[in-house]
């Protein structure tokens, strides 16, 4: 979880990309064109959306999970928790998360006893899980499958690819040392949750959710590398119950590793996503099937999950983050999602984590002690659901918490677990508020997303754009996307890393299905803007 790849920095200017259709994933701008028209029409204001009243919580290994009150996520959307704290509050009250936005919970954050048994020996009879299915994910990390009693060594090294057993025959002594028993035996999860379907076992988790990590692996060992990921989520779908939604951290169509540049918008499919099972000169002999041979992994993911970990510099507001392979927060955000919407129709399901990721390779990113900014953390839960994702996984590094600890004199440790400010999370919930305790009536399957085909003036109406993140950030320019339902238009604007007392302006217009709408909303420094209008007809 904790790895960053730098790939090779390609300078490409932005004006190829700015020739590139909206729909493809590469904005062309609407034209310079003067709109004199535009402006004897008046501008329809829009309702700013409400904001919680909060103090951030200032306590170490604490987070307030009221600092607003009950609202829930429209049904075709998807937010697991995977983070920390779920102690804090489980007691009083097991079901808030769900009031609170989130949807599912891993099974390393349940309640063991009351929404999972991990111990089959001592489930009571008629026992059952008070989590819905819906309510479940099953987070499954490298070790599960490199450590006992699987020990697939391919897992943590893919060089072995060519050495590992699909399937073992029956009789041979490390007969669960394969990839099949590995996947097979998560069928056996919906005894943790007492809803065994009549004489089988079945996984009954919401989601499965693989985060191996192993993708990269030598141009030789390519094709066993394509089959054993097919092989894997073949197995894990056939021993699944219809309900259970499966995907990966990796493969992704493309991986933009939050660079947001013009060449991501160029890219094709990557290799690992597409490439079909075939063959090999010892496929057979170590057990893989036929029934596998011209699928991919994708042909049997239900998700992709295209997204970033952020590293310190994209936090950093003393910097330039306009550099076409800049760091920047939304750029990244909203890159990766433009990106793969545009190479896949699968769903999508970002990871989410508001510190930054450990890497040596930029500076104060050596552990991950710095917690995003307010605007960055509101911005995150705010923005990212403008690109149309299904949904997100909330994760973080560590577990449960325990508050006001004395800061350990272990260096290792200082600044980590329960040593951090949890704040980032109360501006994290606050910003889901924002979007779905006001504006979750736009979420029922007719809302259209316009991503980079959100057309913008940064001129005071005298030309139009429509820009990918890639060339927003170039440009320097706001951002602005934009959600339309019927007659109704959400807009999230900001002006990533603006100065407190910068004033930006930015025009929107709609002029599509009938409509002919302008708005101008005005900026405060980076504050996370939200506003919605009724659009008047002509």
């Amino acid at each position: 979880m904790f790895r960053i790849l730098l790939p090779s920095l390609l300078l490409i200017g932005v004006l190829y990309a700015a020739t590139r259709t909206p729909e493809s994933g590469n904005a062309q701008p609407a034209g310079r064109q003067p709109v004199a028209a535009a402006r004897q029409l008046p501008l329809t204001p829009l309702t700013p959306t409400p904001r919680a009243s909060f103090r951030p919580s200032n306590r170490k290994g604490y987070w307030n999970i009221d600092v607003v009150d009950d609202f829930t996520l429209p049904a075709n959307k998807a937010l697991i928790f995977c983070g920390a704290g779920r102690n804090l509050h489980v007691d009083q009250d097991w079901s808030k998360l769900f009031r609170r936005g989130f949807s599912a919970i891993d099974v390393s954050r349940m309640v063991l006893g009351q929404e999972y048994a991990n111990d089959p020996n001592a489930i009571p009879k008629g026992w059952k899980s008070r989590l819905k299915q819906s309510q479940r994910a099953q987070w499954l990390t490298q070790g599960y499958f490199a450590d006992e009693p699987f020990r697939l060594g391919w897992a943590a090294n893919s060089e072995l690819a060519e050495e590992t057993y699909y399937r073992r025959p029956q009789g041979d002594p490390n007969w669960r040392q394969s990839l099949f028993q590995a996947s097979m035996e998560l069928c056996g999860s919906c005894i943790g949750y007492g809803d065994c379907p009549p004489g089988q076992m079945k996984n009954t988790n919401g989601f499965v959710i693989l985060d191996i990590e192993n993708e990269g692996v030598s141009m030789f060992r390519q094709q066993e590398q394509a089959n054993l990921y097919a092989y894997m989520m073949k197995t894990l779908r056939e021993n699944a119950g219809p309900a259970t939604q499966i995907g990966s951290i990796a493969p992704v169509p493309h991986n933009s590793y939050g660079a947001s540049r013009a060449s991501d918008y160029r890219a094709g499919l990557e290799w690992l996503w597409k490439k079909p099972a075939r063959h090999t000169q010892t496929s057979r002999q170590r057990g893989m099937s036929d029934d596998i041979i011209g699928k991919s992994y994708a042909d049997y993911a239900d998700f992709q999950m295209p997204g970033t970990y952020y590293v310190y510099p994209d936090f950093d507001y003393s910097i330039d983050h306009s550099a076409d392979n800049g760091r920047h927060w939304l750029a990244s955000l909203l890159g990766e999602q433009e990106v793969n919407k545009a190479l896949s129709p699968k769903r999508r399901i970002a990871w989410q984590w508001l510190y930054n990721t450990q890497s040596s390779d930029f500076p104060n990113s050596g552990k991950a002690s710095n917690a995003a900014p307010p605007a960055i953390a509101e911005g995150m839960s705010v923005f990212y659901w403008f690109t149309g994702a299904y949904g997100a996984i909330f994760w973080d590094d560590h577990n449960a918490l325990t508050p006001d600890q004395p800061t350990p004199t272990e260096g290792a440790r200082i600044g980590l677990g329960n040593d951090r400010n949890y704040a980032c999370y109360e501006h994290y919930l606050h910003g889901l508020w924002r979007m779905f305790k006001h504006h979750g009536d736009l979420f029922n399957g007719r809302e259209k997303y316009l991503n980079q085909a959100t057309e913008c003036s940064f001129d005071g109406g005298q030309t139009w754009q429509a820009l990918n993140a890639n060339q927003l950030k170039t440009r320097k320019l706001p951002y602005a996307r934009a959600i339309v339902n019927g007659n109704q238009i959400l807009i999230a604007a900001t002006m990533p890393y603006a100065r407190p007392d910068q004033t930006t302006a930015v025009r929107v217009r709609y002029l599509q299905d009938g409509y002919s709408f302008y708005t101008e909303i005005k900026l405060r420094g980076d504050e996370i803007y939200l506003g919605r209008a009724t659009m008047p007809t002509p």
